[in-house]
């Protein structure tokens, strides 16, 4: 700061400006214009210092084991595009990355890598690009084993072409051949479609620990109202738990089971109040038809002091300018349209200081019933049912239940009954969610199997993945017979660790194919 400081006052004060200070002719105007050009910079400089990310420690690209690699396979230009947003996004979110074309990524790279975020496209018939080539001719088949590579895969495609996203399946499949672990499922883009890509922002963000990542579009919501909400969990040793129903506004809103709501957040108003006190701002006055308090209920917030500070004396134009849009909330859809509403199950998120977090305090607090929440909902194909009339293995945790419920739903509707359930929790007696309709499923014979691990009710700490293992020669008989697999909640662990369960039980070619067929789906967060 010194050195920018001292270095704008000399430009400004060169010889010819000095001497003119000692002449009596001398333009104090002039001085005086100068001295306000260099507060200026000061201030521009004191504000951008304080508006980067606190959380960044690691530098903004580098090529060592803690940088994320992010590879890219383009024929237009539009998936390289794509990887460089990416990578902007998780260097902002504080994350070194790593950016290449395929071409440009050798066996070494990848075997040094621990994380790893593919933009891919496909031409032809399923062809890679151009500059894919070289890699899949020459490292994918040198390589035997990335056991140490995590990795998430965003695929450009097109639906009308026979082989959708067929480069990108084919990068999957070898990806899990060679032993690396999938942090989520394959992420498909058909034509640039902008959920899809809100869904892959989504998956950076848990990738990078980042609640606060910019939309890089920002969903067109729809209006519904909180029409219930209540805690399903009281005296647990977990967050609290809550079932929430909203309802639209307009008739005829349709979604399948494994659909996807997105919500946009609010702030409290307490909280945008609290921020135009300490910033000396009228809350109402209005600016393009809307007050600036109801701007900022859409607006990130700063809450560190030298946050605020810098933003002490600005205008509230420029306020707004400044402060990003809240970005979007995903959370699975528990219900069917024949239930007239979308159903949701939100456990409560809270950041260090003690704040709620944006989406989950928005749903679970601060929105009245009867109020508008902003929703959409976006299609989410990749865990829609089985095509066909197939057996069903249902493996969640926590609020997982939520997508699998919706499953259970529409296999009670349409009367299939080969379905087994395994869910985890915390304690029976306090986080067993839907236990009276999940009972009632066994009795009806809806559910085949209900098995569950609730970790706290015992010495030794038992997990949902725990109770897949115990019974791994009975889904490999499943399966066998032709039964689905469909995991739903957390992608740390739960999620990893299932997978290692089912890829020592069935081995890893049987995965790979029921992955490849559709049979094995993945709702992970």
């Amino acid at each position: 700061m010194s050195r920018l400081y001292a270095l704008t006052l000399s430009l400004l004060l060169s010889s010819e400006a000095q001497a003119a200070v000692n002449h009596p002719a001398f333009n104090r105007t002039m001085l005086a214009l100068a001295v306000c050009v260099a507060y200026l910079l000061f201030c521009i400089w004191i504000f951008r210092r304080h508006r980067r990310p606190s959380r960044i420690a690691l530098p903004v690209a580098g090529d060592g084991v803690d940088a994320v690699l992010v590879g890219y396979a383009s024929q237009t230009g539009y998936a390289r595009e794509l990887a460089l947003k990416t990578a902007q996004s998780l260097r902002e979110a504080g994350l070194a990355t790593r950016c290449l074309a395929l071409d440009e990524i050798d066996l070494p790279i990848l075997e040094k890598a621990s994380r790893a975020m593919f933009v891919v496209s496909t031409t032809g018939e399923g062809d890679a690009p151009d500059n894919a080539r070289g890699f899949v001719q020459k490292v994918m088949p040198a390589a035997s084993s990335l056991e140490g590579l995590q990795y998430g895969i965003l695929a450009l495609g097109d639906s009308s072409y026979a082989n959708f996203c067929g480069f990108g399946h084919q990068l999957d499949g070898w990806l899990q051949h060679v032993h690396a672990l999938p942090l989520f499922d394959l992420v498909p883009v058909d034509a640039g479609d902008a959920g899809a890509l809100r869904h892959w922002q989504y998956q950076l963000g848990l990738l990078a620990g980042s609640t606060e990542m910019p939309d890089w579009q920002a969903p067109q919501y729809q209006f519904w109202r909180m029409a219930m909400r209540r805690q399903l969990n009281a005296g647990s040793a977990g967050a609290p738990v809550y079932h929430l129903a909203l309802r639209p506004d307009e008739e005829g809103m349709q979604w399948q089971a494994g659909d996807i709501a997105e919500i946009g957040p609010r702030n409290p108003r307490h909280e945008v109040d609290k921020l135009l006190s300490q910033l000396a701002l009228d809350p109402d006055v209005v600016l393009d038809d809307k007050t600036l308090a109801a701007w900022l209920e859409e607006r990130l917030l700063p809450h560190g002091e030298a946050e605020i500070a810098a933003l002490q004396g600005l205008s509230p134009e420029r306020l707004l300018q400044l402060l990003r849009p809240l970005p979007h909330r995903e959370y699975s859809i528990a219900s069917l349209p024949g239930d007239g509403q979308v159903e949701l199950l939100v456990r409560q998120a809270s950041y260090a200081d003690g704040r709620l977090g944006l989406g989950s305090g928005w749903l679970t607090q601060y929105a009245e019933l009867g109020a508008a929440v902003a929703l959409r909902i976006r299609e989410n194909a990749a865990f829609h049912p089985p095509a066909e009339n197939l057996p069903l293995i249902l493996i969640g945790n926590g609020t997982g239940i939520a997508g699998l419920r919706a499953h259970l739903k529409a296999r009670a509707v349409s009367s299939q009954a080969a379905n087994w359930l395994l869910f985890g929790e915390r304690n029976a007696a306090h986080d067993f969610h839907f236990m009276d309709e999940m009972v009632a499923w066994q009795a009806s014979g809806v559910l085949a199997r209900l098995d569950t691990a609730f970790s706290r009710d015992q010495a030794g700490r038992e997990y949902v993945q725990h109770i897949l293992a115990r019974h791994a020669a009975l889904v490999s008989e499943w399966v066998k017979q032709g039964a689905a697999i469909y995991v739903c909640g957390s992608a740390n662990g739960m999620a990893q660790e299932v997978h290692a369960v089912l890829l020592q039980a069935l081995g890893e070619d049987i995965l790979t194919e029921l992955a490849s067929n559709g049979r094995y789906r993945r709702d992970v967060y």
